[in-house]
C-alpha cells in the first residue's frame, strides 16, 4: 500500500476524489464540490462517457477536473487510480465513496454470486478506496476527510434487495473502523458517512407510491441531490466530527407513519 512521505499542503484548492461520479448522486456531489472550489477527480467504471462529459462541463465553468477509470473491486486498479490523482494534483484532501450497485431480485432467486457482487462493489470497493486514499491522507501534514455514502434503509430494509442491504449495512462499521485506524495515525484525518433517504425517486414510480414515500418522512417532501451534497460538504469541512453516520432522510429513520384507515 502506498505511503508517501508527509508533504506540505498547497495554497491551491483542495483535491476531491468522487467515486461513481458519472450519474445521479455521485455526479451531483462532484459538481457541488467543484462549485465550492475543489479540484475534482471524477471516477467512473461503466459510466465513462457521462463522467467525461461532466469533466468537460466543469472545465468549461473554470473548475479543475479530471476523469479517472477503475474497477473498484480490483486492488491494483484502485492503487493506480489514486496514484493518477496524486500525480495530477499532488495530493488528495477529500474522498467521497459513492460508487455502488443495487439490483432488485426476490429473495428466492438471490444467488451467492448476487451477494458476492454487491459486497465486492459496495463493501470491498469502499474499503480499498478508504485504505489507499486514507493512508496517503495520514502521510499528509494536513490530513484529509473521507465521506462514505450508505443508505438509511439498512435500519428498515424494504423487500427484494436482499443482496444489496447486507453490503450497505457494513458501511457504518467500516466508517467507524477507518475513523479509528486513520485518526490514530494522523489526527487530521476524519472519516464519516452520509445515509441518504428518499432521494431521486424513479421517474416511472406511480404518483400513489411517490406520495406514500414522501408521506413517510417528517418533512413531507422528496430529498434532493443538493440535500445530500450539502451534508457531504459539511462533513468534509467540519474538523471536529469523525466516525459519524448522518442520516439525510427527512426523518424517515425515526418516524413510523400511522397505519392507513
Amino acid at each position: 500500500m502506498s505511503q508517501p512521505s508527509r508533504s506540505h499542503v498547497s495554497v491551491e484548492g483542495p483535491v476531491a476524489l468522487v467515486t461513481g461520479a458519472g450519474r445521479r448522486l455521485g455526479n451531483g456531489i462532484a459538481r457541488d464540490l467543484a462549485a465550492r472550489g475543489y479540484r475534482v477527480a471524477a471516477h467512473a467504471n461503466e459510466s465513462r462517457q457521462e463522467t467525461e462529459q461532466t469533466v468537460r462541463d466543469l472545465t468549461a465553468s473554470g473548475a479543475e477536473a479530471i476523469a479517472v477509470v477503475a474497477d473498484l473491486r480490483d486492488e491494483a486498479a484502485v492503487r493506480a487510480m489514486v496514484a493518477e490523482v496524486v500525480d495530477q494534483f499532488g495530493r488528495v484532501d477529500a474522498l467521497v465513496n459513492n460508487a455502488a450497485i443495487w439490483i432488485s431480485k426476490p429473495l428466492p432467486f438471490v444467488t451467492a454470486d448476487d451477494v458476492r457482487q454487491h459486497f465486492e462493489v459496495n463493501t470491498l470497493g469502499t474499503f480499498l478506496c478508504c485504505q489507499e486514499v486514507g493512508l496517503r491522507m495520514a502521510a499528509q501534514e494536513g490530513g484529509g476527510a473521507i465521506v462514505n455514502i450508505g443508505d438509511w434503509a439498512i435500519a428498515r430494509p424494504y423487500l427484494d434487495y436482499a443482496a444489496y442491504f447486507p453490503s450497505k449495512g457494513s458501511i457504518p462499521a467500516l466508517t467507524r473502523m477507518f475513523a479509528v485506524e486513520l485518526g490514530t495515525r494522523n489526527p487530521r484525518v476524519r472519516v464519516n458517512a452520509v445515509l441518504p433517504g428518499p432521494v431521486l425517486l424513479p421517474a416511472e414510480m406511480s404518483a400513489e407510491e411517490r406520495h406514500k414515500i414522501i408521506d413517510a418522512t417528517l418533512v413531507k417532501r422528496e430529498g434532493s441531490i443538493a440535500d445530500v451534497a450539502q451534508a457531504v460538504a459539511f462533513l468534509l469541512s467540519s474538523t471536529f466530527i469523525t466516525g459519524v453516520c448522518l442520516p439525510v432522510d427527512g426523518g424517515r429513520t425515526v418516524y413510523a407513519p400511522p397505519p392507513a384507515d
